[in-house]
């Protein structure tokens, strides 16, 4: 298949255990992550052994994040993406988060500098050719339209501009996708239920694993990058489940 050809929008299927249409998926994304934004990174240390820190910093050097970059963070949630960017980056002034959901911004610990909107990455309120770099952490599969995303993600970079989004990946083999799915959707749901001060933080999780598991493949990911224009796309595959779509947009400025 040629990736260049084949571009997507939603990114997985309704899930409708959870909402009924697609219509409803981003008002029921905004109750669940507003309403479980106090467990969030309690959950996460627990979910990533703790390693979860250390593993952002290191994808985000990987994609080509260098000091004094202007960085805008996609679905920054409470920040565990921009944290590590803000230390790369050498001052958090220099880091802009977005987000949907007003519960998890204002669960985020980030620094007082750093700079906080309410927003969707499918309509992004900065003007065009704004940002050094761009990162979205494991928010893909919560995107509406990635055809749009992607679009707004490359209007916003300036040329050459460098892309990184993370997100988790179904593994390949029948074993691997039976562990992760047991382990996210069966066992973190019952360890939240005694370290965790919401109901819906259960719930949460177990939808974490559905949408992973509904996600549109990696191919696909990659095919709808390229229809967004943006150049040296490609895939970095780590444990076989930590997926980094890097990207870099054109700069006319410089030799093919």
């Amino acid at each position: 298949m040629n990736p260049k050809s084949t571009p997507v929008h939603a990114p997985h299927r309704p899930l409708t255990d959870y909402y009924q249409t697609e219509q409803d998926r981003q008002a029921y994304l905004r109750q669940i992550f507003d309403n479980t934004a106090v467990d969030y990174d309690r959950i996460e240390a627990m979910l990533a052994w703790g390693s979860g820190s250390r593993y952002r910093r290191d994808a985000l050097v990987r994609a080509g994040l260098k000091k004094g970059m202007k960085v805008l963070d996609v679905g920054v949630g409470t920040g565990l993406v921009a944290a590590q960017a803000c230390i790369l980056a050498g001052n958090p002034a220099l880091v802009t988060g977005v987000d949907p959901s007003p519960g998890m911004l204002a669960a985020s610990k980030l620094p007082e500098t750093m700079v906080l909107i309410e927003g969707r990455a499918e309509s992004l309120a900065f003007p065009d050719n704004h940002f050094d770099f761009l990162s979205m952490g494991y928010a893909l599969r919560h995107i509406s339209d990635l055809s749009v995303a992607f679009v707004e993600f490359e209007r916003v970079l300036k040329p050459g501009g460098r892309l990184c989004i993370l997100e988790i990946t179904k593994p390949q083999n029948r074993f691997g996708q039976w562990l992760l799915k047991n382990y996210m959707r069966g066992v973190i749901p019952l360890l939240t239920r005694f370290v965790s001060r919401q109901k819906a933080t259960t719930t949460m999780w177990r939808y974490f694993w559905d949408s992973i598991e509904a996600c549109v493949p990696p191919e696909h990911v990659l095919a709808t990058l390229h229809a967004a224009k943006l150049t040296q796309v490609k895939r970095h595959l780590e444990l076989g489940i930590f997926s980094e779509y890097q990207a870099v947009k054109a700069d006319p400025s410089q030799p093919n």
